[in-house]
């Protein structure tokens, strides 16, 4: 007799699988040689207003390989309490998000997903903890999948825009210097 097939853990970002907004079962494989902004993301926050920045953060650089990635999450206050449709139907209407959303997953405690474990382990908090303190928490994560910085709430997306830029500017240097 077989035995069910279990997924063992991984410490590459792009292995990770994920469930989008609207359901589907994917990885971050598609994402692979990006820049990505992975952030735990809620309707219904003090800095929900950050969707705006997010989104514009976005626009201005995924043409140059830059993917903001939202991953609701309802651990802070319940400040996430709608399905999906309704996660979908309210950061489009309200902030004209085009970006990547996912499904609703938990970023703390024992049902941590397997994608907010390894970030926090790449990238440490406040006082080397791992915990996350609240919502709109970003992880910059580099072109090879490994975090480069690890951002609180009351950062907001214009703040990590140098260091987006700078990341860009090393690539692009590297790049040439190698032709």
């Amino acid at each position: 007799m077989n035995a069910p097939m279990v997924r063992q853990p991984t410490d590459k970002i792009y292995d990770i699988p994920v469930r989008t907004i609207d359901g589907e079962m994917t990885t971050l494989a598609q994402y692979t040689g990006q820049l990505l902004l992975v952030v735990n993301v809620a309707s219904e926050c003090g800095f929900t207003k950050q969707y705006a920045g997010l989104e514009a953060l976005y626009r201005r650089f995924k043409d140059q390989g830059v993917t903001v990635l939202g991953f609701p999450c309802n651990q802070f206050g319940g400040q996430e309490p709608g399905t999906e449709a309704q996660i979908k139907q309210f950061c489009s209407a309200e902030y004209g998000v085009t970006f990547p959303l996912f499904a609703k997953i938990d970023v703390n405690g024992p049902n941590t997903h397997a994608l907010f474990r390894l970030l926090k382990t790449q990238a440490k908090g406040i006082l080397g903890t791992e915990s996350i303190k609240w919502n709109f928490t970003k992880f910059l994560v580099d072109r090879s999948g490994k975090v480069v910085d690890r951002y609180g709430s009351n950062v907001t997306p214009t703040e990590v825009e140098q260091a987006i830029a700078e990341l860009l500017a090393n690539t692009q240097t590297r790049q040439e210097a190698s032709v």
